[in-house]
C-alpha cells in the first residue's frame, strides 16, 4: 500500500470523528498522474447529494503524455466516490443533523485499485488548537530530558 496524496494540513484544524475506506472513480491519465505524485488533496471535501458521493475540489495535474483532450481536461473535476448505500445513508445523516463534515485523508493504493480514506470530521475552535500546541512542547520538552 503506497500513499499517493495526503492531506498534510488536515489534523491542524479537523478533529476526527471517524475514518471510511472508499473507492475513487479516475479515468486512465488521472491513474497515471496521480501515481507521478502529481495531486493535491489541499481544500478537498466530500459531498454526498441524490444518493451519490462526490469527491470535490481534490487538484490532479493533467498527464503531460495524454496529449488528447488535454485542453479540455478539468484538473478539479467532481469525482465519484464508491461506498455502500448504508455507508453514504449513515454519513448523510451525520452531515445532515450535526455541524460535521465528510473530508478526504488520503489517496493510496490497494492492489490494483486507488482507495481514498475518509473521515468524518469536526472544525477544531482556536482554543483548541492552542491546547494541541501546548500538549506538543510539552512532550517535546519532555523526550529531550529523558534524551539526557
Amino acid at each position: 500500500m503506497s500513499t499517493l496524496a495526503h492531506n498534510k494540513n488536515f489534523n491542524r484544524s479537523f478533529q476526527v470523528l471517524e475514518e471510511l475506506e472508499a473507492g475513487l472513480v479516475l479515468t486512465g491519465p488521472e491513474v497515471k498522474s496521480l501515481k507521478m505524485g502529481q495531486a493535491d488533496l489541499k481544500g478537498a471535501f466530500i459531498s454526498i447529494k441524490n444518493g451519490r458521493a462526490m469527491l470535490k475540489k481534490m487538484y490532479i495535474a493533467p498527464y503531460q503524455k495524454a496529449a488528447k483532450n488535454l485542453a479540455a481536461y478539468n484538473p478539479e473535476r467532481d469525482r465519484p466516490i464508491l461506498l455502500h448505500r448504508r455507508e453514504m445513508l449513515y454519513l448523510a445523516n451525520k452531515t445532515d443533523s450535526k455541524g460535521l463534515t465528510i473530508m478526504p485523508i488520503s489517496v493510496y493504493t490497494t492492489r490494483r485499485l486507488i482507495k481514498v480514506k475518509i473521515a468524518l470530521v469536526k472544525g477544531k475552535k482556536q482554543f483548541d488548537k492552542r491546547q494541541d500546541i501546548k500538549k506538543r512542547e510539552i512532550n517535546r520538552t519532555i523526550a529531550r530530558h529523558l534524551k539526557r
